[in-house]
């Protein structure tokens, strides 16, 4: 991985990074993840190879695993002691230790994000969408905060590291062909399978 560039990448590559490996893992919300992405690859056929950015831990790819026994898993992830760990519990993951602000040119059946996006600077976006679009062979997912207007929030006492907005219509609106396939909303007091309000929107290159 090159050097990091900017104040977001040097904030997810320390200790705050550090920090979020032990706040999100658990075996709850493993089920909900296998419950998420089972109604997602419904929707979907011939996935054999799937990349995911800004991976940490791997949580999602172990979901992904378990509904896709034989696919090709690409985690590619910033800070250095996530990737280790997804490593050394997930052997069959091809790690990359590169930040999503840099160019990446791997391609895969599926690209996707959950819970990556609304923390990237807005001014950086174009270059993970370019990630999202240039390296998927047909589907490209996106699983984060909506909100139809961007929208700044204080994230856990820090100021400028959340964004919410619509990243899939600004998505849509870019590459034209791309075209919405499906979407659905996760709700936190699921009583069976909560995840942390977030939107998903699954979109296929036609």
């Amino acid at each position: 991985m090159s050097e990091v560039k900017n104040e977001q990448e040097i904030f997810w590559s320390g200790e705050f990074g550090n920090e979020y490996i032990s706040r999100n893992k658990s075996d709850r919300l493993h089920a909900s993840n296998l419950y998420l992405f089972s109604k997602i690859f419904d929707r979907t056929q011939g996935v054999d190879s799937i990349s995911e950015f800004g991976c940490n831990i791997g949580m999602n790819l172990k979901a992904i695993r378990e509904l896709s026994p034989v696919a090709e898993l690409h985690g590619y992830e910033i800070n250095k002691l996530a990737l280790t760990y997804l490593a050394e519990t997930q052997p069959d993951v091809i790690t990359h230790h590169q930040s999503i602000l840099e160019e990446i040119n791997l391609a895969a059946d599926l690209t996707f994000t959950k819970g990556v996006l609304i923390h990237i600077q807005p001014e950086n976006l174009p270059v993970v969408y370019d990630n999202l679009y240039r390296n998927s062979s047909r589907y490209v997912l996106v699983a984060e905060y909506y909100d139809p207007k961007p929208v700044t929030l204080k994230y856990r006492g820090h100021d400028n590291k959340m964004f919410k907005r619509d990243f899939a219509g600004e998505l849509l609106d870019k590459y034209q062909d791309l075209r919405l396939l499906d979407y659905g909303f996760c709700y936190h007091r699921d009583p069976s399978f909560p995840q942390d309000d977030i939107s998903w929107f699954l979109m296929e290159k036609v």
